[in-house]
């Protein structure tokens, strides 16, 4: 289907790529004053020799030293620089992943928003979402534990002591590890 311009031909294709290129540059000069990240942050992974054995496909998270490691073959691992739980939200144990999303919308605990006065019940998923662009969802027992490995654009909390119980990564590691684990694999924080 064709429409007439001011005598010229011009397909909807090139209208809707108009639209799109005018709604990018909105956004685009919404970034230029910082609400929207213009970066997936930093890429930290590297395999490194784990001593332990685990079976591929495993998650081990060592909160104080801020890292996550996926399993990769026997004795090797894929590891990420983490933020982790602040003082009195740090945990561990075992559980599962339980789900996956890309570009998750958030709803905050109860108890965080009883903690944080104002939080909204809801924050849609898109750029300025705190589960940055992806979530692994923790489950134990089939239940959700409301704790998450997820990405970030507070890139200064990766690497520190900073959420209520949530694993940080960089958007860029996060989608690489999404893209890597499975719905049921073991995830051990220690």
């Amino acid at each position: 289907m064709t429409a007439i311009d001011s005598g010229r031909i011009r397909s909807r294709a090139a209208d809707v790529g108009l639209a799109v290129l005018a709604i990018l540059a909105a956004v685009g000069d919404v970034a230029a004053g910082g609400l929207v990240p213009r970066s997936l942050g930093p890429t930290t992974s590297a395999v490194v020799t784990i001593e332990k054995s685990y079976a591929a496909g495993t998650i081990v998270i060592v909160s104080g030293n801020r890292t996550l490691d996926l399993v990769i073959s026997e004795g090797r691992a894929i590891r990420y620089k983490i933020g982790v739980g602040r003082d009195g939200f740090r945990w561990s144990g075992t559980v599962k992943v339980g789900r996956k999303a890309e570009w998750p919308d958030w709803r905050p605990p109860a108890e965080m928003k009883a903690r944080a006065a104002g939080l909204p019940d809801l924050v849609p998923a898109g750029p300025l979402n705190p589960l940055g662009a992806r979530g692994i969802y923790l489950y134990k027992g089939g239940a959700d534990t409301l704790y998450r490995i997820h990405g970030t654009n507070e890139q200064s909390t990766v690497g520190g002591f900073a959420s209520s119980g949530c694993f940080r990564m960089s958007n860029a590691d996060v989608i690489d590890l999404y893209a890597r684990v499975k719905v049921g694999s073991t995830v051990i924080v220690k």
